[in-house]
């Protein structure tokens, strides 16, 4: 008896283009999260902020999984972890009063420039 049949039956549904995206952006948002949470963990050392980030990793891992269902690693990837890269660059800025300087800007800048054009070159979903 093969098992193959049963797992085909439990797939679930392919994510819609739409529903992707917003997969995509919730993982960004658990990486901006962990990375928060790291920063705040004192090297793993206080509990609570450590608890959090390895659950906010584990979230965004797990919502990035499932967004390379649909979009192409190629896409999905560089998207979440730039999009994790700019928004922790502006969090350190205005929430923990970094110093945000020209080259500071002009990276996070060049980084959101690279999401667009990953964007807009047209995506091939053959495999």
């Amino acid at each position: 008896m093969s098992i193959q049949p049963a797992l085909e039956q439990r797939s679930e549904p392919k994510p819609t283009p739409l529903s992707a995206w917003w997969l995509l952006s919730l993982a960004i948002c658990f990486e901006i999260g962990d990375v928060m949470g790291l920063n705040f963990s004192e090297g793993f050392s206080l509990l609570l902020p450590t608890t959090l980030a390895l659950v906010a990793f584990a979230m965004a891992l797990y919502l990035v999984s499932h967004v390379m269902k649909r979009l192409p690693v190629s896409v999905a990837y560089p998207i979440w972890t730039g999009g994790g890269t700019a928004g922790v660059a502006a969090l350190g800025v205005l929430a923990l009063h970094e110093k945000a300087g020209v080259w500071k800007s002009l990276g996070v800048v060049i980084v959101v420039a690279g999401i667009v054009l990953l964007n807009v070159t047209p995506v091939n979903h053959g495999g």
